[in-house]
C-alpha cells in the first residue's frame, strides 16, 4: 500500500498580478483575439448541457444565447434544468465531497494554480472572445475581468489559503494549542451574476479550494462563458462532482437548495433585493440543516470620485466617462457622483 508523504511544509508561489495586455492594433495578442472572436462568432450554434457529476446532461428545454448587441444573432442554446436536476447536482456534490476534502491541500492549491496558468496561457483567448460576444465587453473590460481577475482570483487566493492555515492560537507553557481548518459539512451554493466573468469562476472557486463541494447556478446571460470556466476547471483537474453547473430558474433552485439539510453555504453576488430574500429564505429553514450556514453576499454599491483642486480637467473627465459608463455602467464599481473644486 502506498503511503502518504506529508512531511513538508509548503511554500505557494508568491502571488503577482497578471499583467493587462493592451492589445494594440497589428500585435500579435491582438491578431489572435480578434481571430478567434471571429472563428466563435461564425461557427455553428454550440450547445450547452448541464454539468452534474461527470455527465453532461441535455434537456428538452433549450433557450436562446444571443449577444446584447446583436439581438439576431445565435451563438447558441443551453439546456434549462428542473427540480429533478438540481436534486442530481446536490446527489452528485455530495459523493464528491469525502475525497475532496480529505485530499491534501497542497493538492487542491495545485488545481488552481494550474488553472491560472491555463487561463493566463492557451484559455486567455477563448475566455475573452466569450465575455465579448455573449456579455458584450470590449476588449480592454474582457481582459481586466475574464483573463486578469480570474487569473488574481486563483493565484491570490492560494496564497490567502495558506495565510489562514498558518493563522494559529499562542499556547501556555506545557501546552501546544493547534488549529485544522476542515470543509464544510454539506454543499454550498453559488449564485453569480452577469456581468463579471471572473466573480463566477471564483465564487465556485474560493470554497472549493477550501475543500468543499459546489452547486453553482449561473446567471443566463453568462451561460456562453461560464461553459468556458467549466472546460476551464475540467482540464485543470478539478475532480468531477465538485463544482457542478445547473441552469435553472432561481426560483426552482431556491425551493429545493434551501430545503435540503446538507445544505451549508450561500456565495452570492448580486443585488441587494435577491439577498434579502436569500437571506431570509435561509433564516426561515435553519432548523431544518444539519449545520448553520455560513452566507456570503456582495451586492451593488455607491461608487464616488474625488477630484483633488490640482488635477488636470481633461484628465478627470476622461476617468468619470470611463468609471462611469464602461461596459454600460453594469458594475457595482461604477461611479455615481463625483465631488469636484470649484477651480477646474
Amino acid at each position: 500500500k502506498k503511503q502518504d508523504m506529508s512531511n513538508a511544509l509548503f511554500q505557494v508561489p508568491v502571488a503577482v498580478n497578471e499583467p493587462v495586455r493592451p492589445y494594440a492594433p497589428g500585435t500579435e495578442e491582438h491578431t489572435n483575439l480578434i481571430a478567434k472572436y471571429r472563428e466563435m462568432y461564425n461557427q455553428d450554434p454550440i450547445d450547452v448541457p448541464l454539468y452534474i457529476g461527470g455527465k453532461e446532461v441535455r434537456t428538452d428545454n433549450k433557450k436562446p444565447m444571443n449577444p446584447p448587441h446583436d439581438h439576431q444573432k445565435v451563438l447558441g442554446h443551453y439546456n434549462a434544468g428542473d427540480a429533478s436536476h438540481v436534486e442530481a447536482a446536490i446527489e452528485a456534490a455530495m459523493n464528491a465531497r469525502e475525497a475532496w476534502a480529505n485530499l491534501p491541500w497542497e493538492q487542491r492549491a495545485s488545481v488552481f494554480l494550474r488553472a491560472a496558468d491555463l487561463l493566463a496561457g492557451p484559455y486567455r483567448d477563448k475566455m475573452n472572445a466569450a465575455t465579448m460576444l455573449a456579455q458584450s465587453k470590449n476588449v480592454f473590460q474582457a481582459e481586466i475581468d475574464a483573463a486578469c481577475e480570474m487569473i488574481d482570483f486563483f493565484r491570490f487566493n492560494v496564497q490567502y489559503m495558506t495565510q489562514i492555515y498558518k493563522d494559529q492560537p499562542e499556547s501556555l507553557p506545557g501546552m501546544w494549542n493547534r488549529l485544522e481548518y476542515r470543509s464544510l459539512e454539506g454543499f454550498v451554493f453559488a449564485l453569480t451574476p452577469f456581468n463579471f466573468t471572473s466573480i463566477c469562476a471564483n465564487l465556485c472557486a474560493a470554497p472549493a479550494m477550501m475543500g468543499n463541494v459546489v452547486v453553482w447556478k449561473p446567471a443566463g446571460t453568462q451561460i456562453y462563458s461560464a461553459q468556458v470556466i467549466m472546460e476551464l476547471f475540467k482540464e485543470a483537474g478539478v475532480p468531477d462532482g465538485v463544482i457542478n453547473m445547473i441552469p435553472v430558474d432561481g426560483k426552482t433552485a431556491g425551493e429545493v437548495i434551501f430545503n435540503n439539510k446538507h445544505f451549508a453555504g450561500l456565495h452570492f453576488t448580486g443585488s441587494t433585493g435577491v439577498f434579502r430574500h436569500l437571506w431570509k429564505s435561509i433564516g426561515n429553514n435553519i432548523e431544518n440543516y444539519l449545520s448553520y450556514p455560513r452566507v456570503v453576499g456582495e451586492t451593488g454599491g455607491k461608487d464616488f470620485i474625488m477630484v483633488h483642486k490640482t488635477a488636470n480637467a481633461a484628465q478627470v473627465a476622461t476617468a468619470m466617462t470611463r468609471g462611469s459608463f464602461e461596459f454600460q455602467g453594469q458594475k457595482c464599481s461604477a461611479a455615481s457622483r463625483a465631488y469636484i473644486p470649484n477651480n477646474l
